[in-house]
């Protein structure tokens, strides 16, 4: 007699404040809809406290998982972040049910940022190891390195960011508007000290961004020529230039379409350190701290439910 064959487990993890609470109202569904589309996995949720519940529970999830089990992750790029940290370079595979506000790293690799065409994504158990981004550096948490899964930003489009998330309200758009016309108001240009594979330069610029995946901020294509599948990470220099010039490219984010300006800069590299005068860190919608910042190109660092091939 034979035992019966050991059901797969998929640990969801949720963070049920994210999307101002979309992910909360979701998950109910979410887990009905996983139920059906996988009738031969059990769905074990795991409800996130705060950020430093959720990296306990995804390392948990990572270290338990046998042959065939999965960690699923419900919430925004916080999560995705976090889940993306506990499992790179484990082989153990990770499935995106997008339910924040920006789902950057959905964007930028491709996903779907709907929640039941996610579901369809792993439903359809299509698995392929894609490149994260190795960063190197005193993070404020203390620790010194960091899977990033889209972009490393450091200029304008950092502190615009992170005023829009310290603000006490969230507008959406309106919010992001707001915050770029306050920062505009006063910003100069940041003197930066770069190498890119080994070879220096100083210079001043508006920002440098260094991506693994291409979009950040909410839907803003920074490094719009990136590919998760190349080994090179993408490094975008926007040089200094008038507030009005500016303020006509910051829109042009959003389409990739301000890489044509003569004052942008693309370049592609394995290795980039970034340092620099009055520069902080943040990626994948987290602080990271002052630089400087070492990034490596990690290719097929993760293993990640994807879309079929057609």
């Amino acid at each position: 007699m034979t035992g019966q064959p050991r059901r797969r487990t998929l640990t969801l993890l949720v963070n049920p404040s994210s999307g101002r609470g979309r992910a909360s109202r979701k998950l109910p569904w979410a887990v009905a809809e996983l139920g059906r589309a996988l009738p031969d996995a059990d769905v074990v949720v795991r409800i996130t406290a705060d950020y430093a519940d959720a990296r306990a529970q995804a390392s948990r999830a990572v270290e338990s998982a046998a042959e065939g089990d999965a960690i699923l992750l419900m919430g925004g790029d916080g999560m995705t972040s976090i889940g993306l940290n506990a499992a790179a370079s484990t082989g153990v595979p990770v499935g995106i049910l997008p339910a924040g506000t920006g789902n950057d790293f959905c964007r930028g690799v491709g996903l779907p940022t709907k929640l039941d065409a996610a579901i369809d994504v792993i439903r359809a158990g299509h698995i392929e190891d894609i490149d994260l981004m190795s960063l190197d550096g005193e993070l404020v948490d203390g620790s010194q390195r960091r899977w990033v899964g889209s972009i490393l930003s450091t200029g304008f489009d950092e502190k615009v960011n992170w005023r829009t998330n310290h603000l006490p309200f969230s507008l959406g758009a309106p919010s992001y508007a707001y915050s770029v016309f306050a920062e505009l108001a006063r910003f100069e240009p940041l003197r930066y000290r770069i190498e890119v594979d080994g070879i220096p330069r100083e210079l001043d610029a508006i920002l440098i961004a260094v991506g693994n995946a291409g979009v950040f901020g909410g839907g803003m294509r920074g490094c719009p020529d990136a590919d998760v599948r190349d080994g090179l990470l993408d490094v975008t220099i926007v040089h200094p230039v008038g507030r009005g010039t500016l303020l006509r490219l910051l829109p042009r984010l959003f389409d990739g379409s301000f890489k044509t300006n003569p004052a942008v800069e693309l370049l592609r590299a394995r290795e980039v350190t970034v340092d620099g005068d009055g520069l902080f860190g943040m990626a994948d919608g987290e602080d990271l701290g002052r630089p400087p910042f070492t990034c490596r190109a990690v290719p097929a660092a993760i293993r990640l439910f994807t879309p079929p091939p057609r």
